[in-house]
């Protein structure tokens, strides 16, 4: 697959609420994630990508969910996440807005990186 269809397929499964599907098909198997934030500023390989992926599931409440994109240039594209949530340790209600930025090499995702305020 070219960047644009492993952008659109992406896409469409979070769109579905099948992230972690879309982990599992489409990201490398040494994939890197990067976040803003700790405790997963970065993580490594897509077994620990799974992991996050359900650690944040487990950690929050979803409300409603908005996925926007993809726009592609190059090997690169970007996404944008909207997600009302309610932490679960805290029982906080917050809009979670931030914008992914995938690299695709082979017509898999090597590194997701995200951009949201803190």
């Amino acid at each position: 697959m070219n960047t644009l269809q492993v952008a659109e397929q992406l896409v469409a499964l979070c769109r579905e609420g099948r992230n972690v599907e879309a982990i599992e098909t489409l990201y490398a198997e040494d994939v890197v994630s990067l976040e803003v934030m700790d405790p997963m500023q970065r993580v490594e390989g897509r077994e620990g990508v799974l992991g996050k992926a359900h650690w944040w599931q487990g950690a929050h409440e979803v409300h409603s969910a908005k996925v926007e994109g993809p726009w592609p240039n190059g090997d690169q594209f970007v996404a944008r996440f909207v997600f009302d949530i309610t932490q679960k340790a805290t029982g906080a209600r917050v809009t979670m807005d931030e914008v992914g930025v995938y690299t695709v090499r082979d017509g898999k995702v090597v590194e997701e990186k995200f951009f949201y305020r803190t």
